[in-house]
């Protein structure tokens, strides 16, 4: 039976779509964003991330690993990361849980179950089901079967992607999508591709065929300081957006939630130094869509 990693499966979301859902994190993404705060969610293979702080030096974890690839140095853990094979031994052993493992391979039905638990907050709040990531529009094929079951039980489904995929994918599954969440994160093409790794062509191409065939979109944009809050690229965005049927844009003021994280998985973090954008820079900003007749709101 077909399986997908998935990173969590987050209940009683308030913060991915209407009402309260179950917002499921598939691993794997084709854009490498500065800002990004899942980083465990970029890479498709499985992880362990390391918490330093929770860490007692007991040597459990070096006794545990079958590979014999970490070692003590400094009364630290140091994993040889060229030899391990990430099998999670050493997770599941650590007595202060100084280590998580990233990734677990799950079916689609198994996922369902997990859906189907809260329908009755679906039904009173007028939530549903959330795929996010990562990138799930990278595992289409097996959000396909999962969206026809929550179809036929009448469970609310989006999908929130960065729309940097084949148009084919989103033709397997677009018309059993109640809502997508969509990310644009600048109309410059050099800078979206020095921020996020990727062009924004196929990006922008995907938005116009989503509103063409008038399905929902609530279109998401972070707001960073210095990359796409600059007069330019505001002005650009509404322009395009503007021929787009578009349910809303939602703002969404950049934060540093995420930054502990890369060090638990030894990745670089590039935006060091970034601030939160002000709220009065963020009205400034939300109040040019309103003039342009762009329901518009701070948050997502």
């Amino acid at each position: 039976m077909n399986k997908s990693t998935i990173v969590n499966i987050q209940k009683f979301s308030v913060h991915d779509g209407p009402g309260i859902r179950t917002t499921v994190f598939f691993k794997g993404c084709p854009l490498n964003c500065w800002w990004c705060h899942n980083p465990e969610t970029q890479r498709k293979e499985h992880e362990i991330m390391f918490f330093e702080e929770r860490c007692t030096a007991c040597g459990i974890c070096v006794k545990r690993c079958p590979q014999k690839v970490i070692t003590m140095k400094n009364n630290i853990p140091v994993v040889d990361e060229g030899k391990c094979n990430f099998c999670g031994k050493c997770t599941n052993f650590c007595p202060n849980n100084a280590r998580e493992y990233v990734g677990k391979d799950l079916t689609s039905q198994e996922i369902i179950k997990e859906i189907i638990k809260d329908e009755v907050f679906y039904e009173e709040s007028g939530g549903g089901v959330t795929f996010s990531g990562g990138e799930p529009m990278l595992h289409a094929d097996f959000i396909n079967g999962i969206l026809e079951e929550c179809n036929v039980r009448g469970i609310h489904t989006t999908i929130d992607t960065s729309g940097y995929v084949s148009w084919d994918k989103f033709e397997k599954v677009r018309d059993k999508v109640d809502l997508f969440l969509y990310d644009l994160k600048s109309m410059n093409n050099e800078i979206h591709k020095k921020y996020t790794g990727v062009e924004n062509t196929i990006i922008l191409e995907n938005l116009e065929l989503l509103s063409k065939y008038g399905h929902n979109i609530y279109l998401r944009i972070p707001i960073i300081n210095d990359v796409n809050d600059n007069n330019e690229n505001i002005d650009e965005t509404i322009k395009f957006i503007s021929k787009l049927h578009l349910i809303q844009v939602n703002l969404l003021p950049y934060h540093k939630m995420g930054m502990d994280k890369y060090k638990r998985l030894k990745m670089e973090y590039k935006l060091t130094g970034e601030e939160k954008p002000s709220d009065e820079k963020m009205n400034k900003i939300a109040e040019k869509f309103k003039k342009a007749g762009i329901k518009v709101k701070i948050g997502g």
